[in-house]
């Protein structure tokens, strides 16, 4: 029985056919990783194969991150200082950075990819931290990794036939059916075959399914779905700040304060992780375009606000008991806008308290604050009631 076309791909792409190789000694530590036994002496031993990335762990080590204690002169002591996960971990990312080119081929960014992917592994990496949902660095390279097989579909399936077949990154849903409907097959598909086939572990596999399953709750799946949700924002989505907060305190349970912490957390490593990476960042047009979503919500909840106070009367102790429709409505619109609002107020207060106010992106901080401030007391004026 003749198999079909993508059942054809997929065998090839466990089988390694057409995959970029990962480095010899990343795909080592990968298997190290899974021993119990395995000592710093055995990392430092496998590491010291790669001189560039002998060079990059030293470097890594004596970062701001890391910049507490002695200096790490030797390579041993920058392997004790940073722990065996950390390792390990930053060998994979550089080794699969490595296998993929920066810059546009044709109608696929692999630059945009690769910024999206280090927002998306940072990002889970804190939600991680923050929730206790996962192990932090597993987090890290499941976001990293989450669209792999994007750039290795373009590869096989459209490089080569501009304008056969439009690429983009979102959303997700629409475009794995795009590609299943085109080619039978679609990235995630291909992203869970070829990291078999570089052998990572099954659970970190098992975030390429795009459905989260009932049963996982708090789980590396959760914490991507998460991840891709932030990755939006940067693409300028609308509601993607909204969804993103949203969707972090009903999935995992986080207030907006300690979402806030988990950006600003993700803005002050993505500098250090891109270096490693060799990845373009500009960390404040990535903050910008992030208030720009948040003020994008600021507006949405303006228009809901001042749309009811101009159809009703603007508070509660002003209506007699004849009006509970009116009553209700306002209840209704303060009732939807009042999470939102608090998140990007919380967000922009924040922002403003830790950037230089001096600077664009501190300027914008305190005009988003100036609005959230103005709704606020405008939903307050809407919803008091005389006691």
């Amino acid at each position: 029985m003749q198999k079909a076309p993508a059942e054809k791909i997929l065998e090839q792409i466990e089988s390694g056919y057409s995959l970029p190789p990962l480095s010899a000694v990343a795909l080592q530590l990968l298997e190290l990783a899974s021993d119990e036994n395995a000592t710093n002496d055995q990392l430092v031993k496998l590491i010291e194969k790669d001189p560039s990335l002998v060079v990059r762990v030293l470097t890594l080590a004596n970062s701001a991150f890391f910049s507490g204690g002695v200096p790490a002169t030797t390579l041993s002591r920058a392997v004790l200082k940073l722990g065996g996960e950390q390792v390990r971990l930053m060998a994979l990312t550089i080794s699969l950075r490595g296998a993929f080119p920066l810059g546009k081929v044709e109608q696929f960014d692999f630059e945009l990819f690769w910024r999206l992917s280090l927002y998306r592994g940072l990002v889970a990496k804190a939600l991680a931290k923050s929730s206790g949902a996962a192990n932090p660095e597993e987090a890290f390279l499941c976001g990293l990794t989450m669209e792999i097989g994007m750039p290795i579909l373009f590869d096989l399936l459209i490089k080569g036939q501009p304008g056969q077949f439009d690429l983009y990154f979102e959303p997700l849903e629409e475009i794995l059916e795009k590609e299943r409907n085109g080619f039978g097959i679609d990235h995630r598909m291909i992203g869970a075959a070829a990291l078999a086939h570089w052998k990572f572990p099954e659970h970190i596999i098992g975030c390429q399914n795009p459905v989260i399953a009932s049963d996982s709750a708090r789980s590396l799946q959760v914490l991507c779905r998460l991840a891709r949700l932030f990755s939006r924002i940067l693409l300028q989505m609308e509601v993607a700040f909204r969804t993103f907060y949203a969707e972090a305190q009903r999935l995992l349970g986080l207030p907006p304060e300690e979402v806030h912490e988990i950006l600003l957390a993700t803005f002050n490593e993505v500098e250090e992780a891109a270096k490693s990476l060799r990845v373009e960042i500009d960390k404040e047009r990535d903050l910008l375009k992030v208030m720009e979503r948040a003020n994008g919500a600021l507006a949405q909840i303006s228009k809901k606000v001042y749309r009811e106070s101009r159809r009703t009367l603007p508070s509660f102790d002003s209506m007699d008991q004849s009006e509970k429709t009116v009553t209700e409505t306002l209840q209704a619109v303060a009732h939807e806008v009042r999470n939102p609002l608090t998140a990007v107020g919380g967000f922009a207060r924040r922002l403003a308290a830790s950037l230089d106010p001096g600077s664009e992106a501190g300027k914008y901080a305190r005009v988003i604050l100036d609005e959230a401030q103005r709704l606020e007391k405008a939903l307050s004026g809407m919803t008091t009631q005389s006691v």
